[in-house]
């Protein structure tokens, strides 16, 4: 099982320097091998690390980096460059690698030597080769049986120094149960974050007054010179808003999916394209504020570690089928309550979303479906699907619940 531990970095001024001098020291050797990548034939990631020995001759500078970090910036470069011949294959149209600016390059990585984590005249701190004990807040422990495989090292654009601590432990994950019990289905939203079959419905979380503060400084940043240095010292606070705005989002996120995977045996979920809808023409800084993407793979994570059943279902369709009965029928967005016209049951919108993700969710992994069903009906023969006007005249007549 592997893991990634983050914590916040407190260098001295003289750490400080040090690190901010090894960073862009590696954003040029990176851009050293870019120039060697456009103009040589037949080179990789292996061949590349090979140079590395003659080209500290020549650049003595380089001998104040440690080597594992030099050739991780070999393999990021052509990392980048499989991502992108990847997307290209995929049909997506992408251009060339480019040279990274200083503000585009912010981070180093150690893997397996050159690192350790030491506790000093009872403070924690982490040691770097050539750069030095740098003291951090050690908010959680890392576990006795773990191992410390990778460290990264990387400089907020706050100007925060923050360590994530890839760490691998011994130890598996717990076997997950053959017939769950408790099982729950999940349907993400704008209006409403999350609804479940259980009937809980979690509000997204109120940001406002984040948002207002981050628009606030981002206009007074426009109103400074380019450049300048209050420009730049302008641009340090809306990176500090920006800052606000993810944790707490993701404080929410975490705790959100931490109730699901340790609550539950099974959990149900859409499998949403959430890239693809923000894509989409109308209402998409909602969609990107809501971060579905982040709490899926959340949740995924958190469920293989509790042993909990994770499943991703395909969404077509959930919100416009019937619970109860099948029977398919079109709904505007502004229609928060489902009205069969077939059966007549009634539900909340998303509760019966969540329902047939839920279903769904046991069909997939062959456990069948839920013991109670929302109604006993049939579906009438010949019927498959029912306009948006039928149900919006359903809903005015207030069809009765068949619960």
């Amino acid at each position: 099982m592997r893991y990634n531990y983050r914590y916040r970095l407190n260098p001295t001024d003289e750490l400080h320097d040090r690190l901010a001098w090894t960073v862009d020291t590696c954003r040029q050797v990176y851009n050293h091998f870019l120039h060697r990548l456009n103009r040589e034939d037949d080179t990789s990631a292996y061949s590349e690390q090979s140079v590395l020995p003659d080209l500290k001759r020549e650049w003595t500078e380089l001998k104040q980096v440690h080597s594992k970090v030099l050739q991780k910036v070999v393999q990021r470069l052509y990392d980048n460059l499989s991502t992108l011949r990847g997307r290209k294959d995929n049909g997506y149209r992408v251009g060339e690698l480019k040279w990274k600016a200083p503000q585009e390059y912010r981070s180093i990585k150690y893997s397996q030597t050159g690192f350790e984590l030491k506790n000093t005249s009872g403070r924690a701190v982490l040691s770097l080769s050539k750069i030095g004990d740098i003291p951090l807040v050690y908010h959680r422990n890392v576990p006795d049986d773990a191992t410390i495989k990778e460290v990264v090292v990387k400089q907020e654009p706050t100007g925060e120094w923050f360590t994530v601590l890839g760490i691998e432990m011994d130890r598996k994950s717990p076997e997950k149960p053959e017939h769950p019990k408790d099982v729950v289905g999940i349907d993400v939203g704008i209006l409403k974050y999350a609804h479940d079959t259980d009937g809980l419905a979690v509000e997204r979380p109120d940001l406002s007054d984040e948002r207002g503060r981050l628009e606030r400084e981002q206009r007074e940043l426009s109103r400074k010179e380019h450049g300048s240095a209050n420009y730049r010292k302008q641009q340090r606070v809306v990176a500090k808003r920006h800052a606000d705005l993810m944790r707490k989002r993701r404080d929410f996120l975490h705790k959100l999916s931490n109730h699901y995977a340790r609550t539950y045996d099974l959990v149900a979920v859409e499998d949403l394209d959430a890239k693809g809808l923000i894509e989409l023409p109308s209402n998409s800084r909602n969609r990107a504020g809501a971060a579905w993407g982040t709490f899926l793979q959340m949740l995924e994570y958190k469920c293989e570690r509790e042993g909990t059943h994770f499943v991703a279902v395909d969404p077509a369709g959930t919100t416009k089928e019937c619970a109860a009965c099948g029977v398919e029928s079109d709904k505007p967005l502004w229609v928060r309550e489902h009205s069969c016209p077939s059966c007549g049951f009634t539900a909340d919108r998303d509760w019966n979303a969540a329902y047939n993700i839920l279903v769904r969710g046991l069909n997939q992994v062959g456990t069948g479906s839920p013991k109670s069903t929302p109604a006993e009906t049939a579906l009438p023969t010949g019927t498959d699907s029912v306009p948006a006007k039928r149900v919006c005249r359903g809903n005015l007549d207030r069809l009765s619940d068949v619960v």
